[in-house]
């Protein structure tokens, strides 16, 4: 799938969560607190960037320019370490590091690293939903980079040093990105090591018409009405 079908079905998933779980899974989470419209607005974006994890195995992807030169040496290195393009990181071991990372990085560094997290999730959200010029040169990436510190400071206020739904946004945009890549014809090894792929393949090209002209607007549109109700009525 396409960056942008990734990111606007890790909205679909992130408003699923937001308006149709169950209200004790939500009030044991963050310990008996309610979900706030700050919450699930800041949830969405990072949902969105999330669901972009899983391909950060490769480097020929528009979305590994999402920080310029540093992201894409960065996703040069995980995918010599993972094995190549959808290897390792399009697995259930994957989504649930990126989970328990993210909550130890919270629980042990507090707001320094839920700001960084949130900045890179920022820069991935931007890029995938086309909210910056296309390309891979400076002045796409560099847009990047201004918005997501500008969003990543206008959030300061809003984050708590240590945010229980952030942990759960990563895991819900990676596990999303596997189900996404499920429907194509590569399929994704998801009890990686074991190379077994699982495809149901209702894609069988990227971008094409199925993808772009009626899946990812249906993503857009039923993820901004679930998250709509949310707000309404926060769990």
């Amino acid at each position: 799938m396409l960056g942008h079908s990734h990111s606007t079905s890790g909205v679909l998933t992130w408003g699923a969560a937001t308006a149709a779980a169950p209200v004790a899974w939500w009030s044991d989470l963050l310990s008996h607190q309610k979900l706030t419209p700050a919450d699930i607005v800041l949830g969405t974006f990072a949902t969105a960037g999330a669901a972009l994890l899983p391909d950060l195995d490769h480097p020929d992807g528009s979305i590994a320019h999402f920080l310029g030169p540093v992201s894409h040496q960065f996703c040069r290195l995980v995918e010599k370490i993972s094995g190549g393009h959808r290897h390792a990181t399009h697995s259930f071991l994957f989504v649930a590091l990126v989970t328990f990372g993210t909550w130890e990085g919270a629980h042990h560094w507090g707001r320094p690293f839920v700001l960084a997290m949130m900045y890179i999730l920022l820069s991935l959200a931007v890029r995938a939903l086309h909210l910056c010029p296309p390309g891979k040169g400076i002045h796409s990436w560099g847009v990047v980079v201004i918005i997501a510190a500008v969003g990543t400071f206008a959030t300061y206020q809003y984050l708590p040093a240590n945010p229980a739904w952030l942990p759960a946004a990563v895991g819900l945009g990676a596990l999303t990105h596997l189900g996404g890549d499920c429907i194509t014809k590569e399929g994704c090894p998801l009890f990686w090591p074991v190379k077994m792929r699982f495809e149901i393949p209702l894609i069988k090209r990227t971008g094409n018409k199925f993808e772009t002209a009626f899946l990812t607007p249906l993503f857009a549109v039923a993820g901004i009405a679930l998250l709509v109700m949310a707000v309404r009525n926060p769990r």
